[in-house]
Parts: C-alpha cells; structure tokens; sequence
C-alpha cells in the first residue's frame, strides 16, 4: 500500500491548486513522464524549473486514477508510510469525530471521502449495518482493506458495497451492489431523533436515506404549525417530524413507490397527520395557488438542478419558480425551509434566486437561519465541492 515508485509532477498552475489545499488535481495540471497503474498511490512533486529540472519540491502521496479527469486525490502532504496502520488511524478519528457530533440518531455518514482524509471513500451507518461506496480506483482497489478495519473497529452485523453510482462510470469502474460482509436485510429500520423510518440500503436513493438533510428535518420541525407541505418528500422523513408537532401535513412526491414508503414510515411511527399525494411539485403548487389552498410552512428539497455547469441558466429558472409557488401558497409570517444540493449552482446564486422570487411577489422575507449539510458531512476548507448543500429557513 505504499506509494509506487512512480511520481507525477504538478504544473503551475496545479502547484497553485495544491498550495490553496485543494486535493484533487486534474491531468491537465500535471507534467507526465508515464502513466501510473490505475488506481495506484503516487509520488507527487512540484513542477521541475531550472538547470536540470532543479527546483521541484516533494508535494505529498496521491491516489491515480487513470480514467478521470481528477487524475490526482491528495492522502496526505507528507513522506509517511501509508499502509493499514495509517488507514487505521484516519478511520480511527473519523469514527471518534461521529462519536463527538452525533447525538439521538443511529443513522449518519461514517467516512466522508476527503473531508475524512480517506479520498474517494464513503461509508455509512444504518444502526448494526454499514454502506459502502469506492467512488476512484484507489479506494476500489482497497475495499477488502477498508472494510476488515471496519470491522475490526465497529464489529458490523453487515457491509454492504453500493457502488451502482454514475461517477464510477466516469472513472472506468463497474456499476454493481455487492454484499462484502454478513447479509444486510431488505429494509433497515433506522432512528432518527424522535422518528423511526425504513431504509432499502440496496435500492433506496444515495445509500438508503439522505442523510445530509438530517438535522435541518429535526430543526426545521421547530417552525411548524398548523398545516405542513413537504414537497418531494420521498419517504417523508420530514413530514414524520411535522407530523409531531403540527395539525397536518401533505406529502408529495411524483414516485408512486416513495409514497408507499412515506405511508409504511408514518404506520411506523403511529402518525395519522399525514397525507400522501402523487404529484409533480410544480403542478401541485399552481393547483394550490389556484384553489386559495395555504400551509403555515413549506419544507423543499428538489433534486439538484444544475448537475453540471452547463445546466445553471435552466437551475436559476427552476429554483426561481418553485421557490416563488412556494411562497405563494405560504400564509403571512409563513416558514420555508428550502434547499439546493447543487455544488453548479452556489449559495450566492441561490440567494439571488430566493431575492428574485421575493421581489416578483413584493414580500418581506426574513432570513431565520442559514444551514447546510449535517455535522457528520463535514466541509473540508480548500475543497468547495464538499460544500454542496444550501439551506435556508425563511419566514415569508
């Protein structure tokens, strides 16, 4: 597991990259003399200047990825061995941070890749069950590594690998779910505060539950009354909150299958408040607006728009309308509780968009609370991409 003898050298302006503490490098900011295996960890020196390429200073230890256009992910900026000793012990503070932030919930991300000094690694737990995701070739290649230690540290009932992601394609890996210890059951019973929702770790959305979204569901519960829209509910792990506290709440959602969920989590938790609707968000919103239907709170949380930059302009439009039919449909002194998880589409367009959708309707909006992800997703400084999700608590 120690670095090959192969090394790449980082260009100008990948030396700059690499100084500012961002830990992937793509391929057009290296100088290459040969290719590295494909998923091996590398050498990494600053760019040679000088009478015979005097001038090159070591950079640190990288994972390669041959297929990628992230064709460097930073381990470490140091010399060190990096063999099952060193793993340990960054899956060792990595546990001991969840152990420190974590509270009234057995359901959170485990290792977040780079913010956890593991690249390309993801792993969370549902109560006794792991989910893995080797998201790079490096990390792929290490997956019997990594989950003996987690077992070794955390004695799991299973762990599964759900690497069917997209991004694999883009780094020349296999789109597969593979069972890698004990059998993780069909549905996964997980807490989470004073709720209890099931989780499919094999075929549910990211590894089960969106996870990030945690703790502003537990916040977000505390500005609710009376009756409750969640728009794109999946399986209502919000509604479930609202549903504590509030008169009613309608969940809606466009897949037939989520709601069924959303339905087996409310009987879970003995909520009757709840009403499921299958419906596209949009159109559900203007035939609100058209029935005089309100909510004294709204809680969005759309897919990502803009997947890539290309898709900005037609993000910027789709937030500015569902975010303006949202607060359309919101009585006076109303609570949206809105998100983007689009890292394309930052927090200061987004703002602009929740400005523009204000100023179209002439309301006063109040900014209650500004969040992102929950503590167990940290942000890494350096790495933007890790600050993906925005949320915003507003009154209307």
């Amino acid at each position: 597991m120690n670095a090959v003898s192969t090394s790449v050298s980082l260009s100008r302006r990948g030396a700059e990259r690499w100084r500012r503490g961002h830990p992937w490098i793509f391929r057009s900011d290296l100088l290459l003399d040969g290719e590295p295996p494909d998923g091996a960890i590398v050498g990494v020196r600053e760019e040679r200047r000088g009478p015979a390429g005097a001038g090159g200073g070591f950079a640190g230890q990288a994972f390669w990825s041959a297929n990628s256009k992230i064709a460097l992910r930073f381990i470490t900026r140091s010399g060190e061995p990096i063999d099952e000793p060193f793993w340990r012990l960054r899956l060792t503070r990595a546990i001991a941070y969840r152990d420190l932030v974590i509270h009234d919930t057995d359901a959170y991300r485990l290792v977040a890749a780079d913010a956890d000094g593991i690249p390309g690694l993801i792993v969370d737990r549902y109560g006794p069950h792991l989910v893995l995701q080797t998201l790079a070739p490096g990390p792929d290649r290490m997956r019997e590594v990594f989950a003996q230690l987690l077992e070794e540290l955390l004695r799991p009932e299973s762990i599964l690998a759900r690497n069917d992601v997209g991004v694999r394609t883009l780094e020349g890996l296999p789109r597969q779910v593979e069972q890698v210890r004990g059998e993780t059951p069909a549905l996964v019973e997980a807490r989470e505060g004073s709720v209890c929702y099931l989780a499919d770790l094999r075929g549910g959305q990211k590894t089960g539950a969106f996870l990030d979204q945690r703790e502003n569901r537990m916040e977000a519960a505390r500005y609710c009354r009376g009756r409750v829209l969640d728009l794109f509910c999946y399986h209502a792990s919000f509604a479930l909150h609202a549903a504590k506290v509030c008169d009613s709440v309608t969940a809606v959602d466009s897949s037939a299958a989520a709601l069924e969920r959303g339905r087996s989590n409310a009987r879970l938790n003995g909520l009757q408040r709840i009403e499921f609707v299958e419906a596209n968000a949009f159109d559900f919103l203007r035939s609100c607006d058209r029935e005089g239907r309100t909510f004294q709170a709204v809680f969005l949380d759309p897919p990502a728009f803009a997947k890539s930059r290309a898709d900005v302009p037609a993000a910027r439009r789709a937030y500015k309308e569902i975010n303006l039919r949202a607060m359309k449909v919101l009585e006076p002194e109303g609570f949206l509780i809105t998100s983007s998880c689009s890292y394309n589409f930052p927090e200061a367009a987004f703002l602009e968009t929740l400005q523009d959708a204000a100023a179209d309707l002439r309301r006063r909006v109040r900014i209650v609370e500004r969040r992102g992800a929950s503590r167990d997703h940290p942000v890494r400084l350096g790495l933007p991409e890790s600050q993906y999700l925005k949320c915003f608590i507003l009154q209307v």
